[in-house]
């Protein structure tokens, strides 16, 4: 791990990396600074709470340090200070910035040893994300080395080719909305059908939890089976999806994910 990480933006996601960083031992508070947006007090109440450094000037941050994460708003990468290009001369920059292309980056900074474009999901904010990146360059094991704490700070990690990053971004990246808005529809659902809303909310969380648990422990063992395991002929469940498979669910989700990403695309090419 290098010595000092310097994060351009204090949000939810670099409060997260910062948070999952020290908790797991790859950096102290003294290795981490951030600098924030006038607008707001992030930084202030991020420094405050971790012991993080906090700097109000991009030379302050950037000097000594070795690695820049940029983790603000991706419509204030246009309007970062010029000297940026100097000050990260030499080191790693890494992006979580949605819809900015290594090759926009590299215009903003030139002088990188190299530049990480990843895309991060919102479970990131409790250790429990999947975080999908790639390199303008192929990375140094120490680079490597850099890019696993940083975005493992977050979860998991998975390096792709970018012109796959879009559908990153369409299937995890959008993915937990996807999720929480088919809690709610189990919810209504079982509201209409005669439960109580609370207990109806509380059984659609529990049962995807459960069911994602049940995935993860059981990797190695297709999704349909697990499916199969659950469906008896002509019961219940069976009846269920059958209704899902009538209604084209599949094609649904499909279209969803694929309407993500051509959004994605679009916003990659207007960045």
């Amino acid at each position: 791990m290098p010595t000092h990480i310097a994060f351009i933006g204090a949000g939810r996601m670099a409060s997260a990396m910062v948070d999952g960083l020290l908790t797991k031992g790859a950096a102290q508070p003294a290795d981490l600074a951030c600098i924030g947006s006038p607008a707001d007090n992030t930084a202030q109440l991020l420094s405050r709470r971790t012991g993080i450094a906090l700097h109000d000037t991009f030379p302050a941050l950037v000097s000594s340090a070795d690695t820049v994460v940029l983790a603000c708003k991706p419509q204030q990468l246009a309007g970062l200070d010029a000297c940026l290009a100097a000050l990260t001369a030499g080191k790693l920059v890494l992006s979580i910035l949605a819809g900015k292309r290594l090759a926009g980056l590299a215009l903003k900074f030139p002088r990188a040893r190299n530049l990480i474009r990843a895309m991060p999901n919102t479970p990131g904010q409790i250790g429990a994300g999947i975080t999908g990146w790639c390199a303008l360059h192929p990375p140094t094991e120490a680079d490597r080395r850099i890019v696993a704490s940083v975005l493992g700070s977050l979860g998991r990690t998975i390096e792709f080719a970018e012109p796959q990053l879009d559908a990153v971004t369409g299937l995890s990246g959008s993915g937990p909305a996807y999720v929480f808005e088919f809690a709610a529809a189990l919810r209504d659902a079982g509201e209409a059908a005669g439960l109580p809303r609370a207990a109806a909310y509380q059984l659609a969380v529990e049962t995807i939890i459960g069911a994602g648990r049940l995935m993860q422990h059981q990797a190695a063992v297709e999704p349909e089976e697990l499916r199969n395991q659950v469906t008896s002929p002509n019961g219940t469940t069976f009846a269920g999806l059958k209704h899902m498979d009538a209604s084209d669910f599949r094609g649904l989700i499909r279209d969803t994910v694929l309407a993500a990403t051509a959004r994605s695309i679009e916003l990659s090419h207007e960045g």
